[in-house]
């Protein structure tokens, strides 16, 4: 019999995404969604990191589900921004999830920076924690450099204007296999996998 996982999200893709990872390291475990569970709680982000914002909503999705619950956090640090928007990213410009004026005003912010300094990294937490209290974290990153104006139309975010090391096209402009193989949350979700085998004993 498969263990059962909640992830803490309602976004299909990312759902889609941790099955594929899972099913590819050979884990025979069943992911739920948060839709499955009415009463869950929306858990704001109020932490400092992406580490403790994972944390705290796998930990309140676990107490309310009963299950083992998987979390995520991640963002854009802008180096010339000293790390910023960071945990900030999604909600940069003011609203949440205003992808477009949250890109608009980070290329604002660093427009007088010059190419050599236009570096950045994305980076995500990933976190599983267990009705009984146990808790772990894995982390995942890619490094890159950002563009002075968007080019792709895949992916989401700051994907339009960031180019990871190493490559030549933007991260809008991978398919979604190519940008799994090497973004900050396929690293994350690949390193959770034997954790959750080792946790769960699947």
């Amino acid at each position: 019999m498969s263990a059962a996982v909640v992830l803490a999200t309602r976004n299909r893709k990312k759902l889609d995404e941790l099955q594929r990872i899972l099913e590819a390291a050979g884990l025979d475990i069943e992911l739920l969604s948060i839709d499955a569970f009415p009463d869950a709680p929306e858990v704001a982000e109020t932490e400092s990191t992406f580490a403790g914002n994972a944390l705290l909503k796998a930990r309140a999705i676990a107490q309310s589900t009963g299950l083992p619950a998987v979390a995520d956090d991640s963002g854009l640090c802008v180096d010339a921004l000293n790390g910023m928007p960071g945990v900030l990213s999604a909600r940069w410009a003011g609203g949440h999830g205003d992808d477009e004026a949250n890109l608009d005003l980070v290329l604002a912010q660093i427009e007088d920076v010059p190419d050599r300094r236009r570096t950045a990294s994305f980076r995500c937490a990933a976190a599983i924690a267990l009705p009984d209290g146990t808790e772990r974290v894995v982390e995942g990153s890619v490094d890159g450099e950002l563009l002075r104006e968007r080019r792709g139309v895949n992916g989401f975010g700051y994907d339009p204007i960031f180019v990871p090391l190493g490559h030549d096209v933007t991260t809008a402009q991978m398919s979604a296999e190519d940008k799994d193989a090497i973004s900050h949350r396929g690293q994350a979700m690949r390193a959770l996998a034997p954790v959750l085998a080792e946790l769960l004993g699947t």
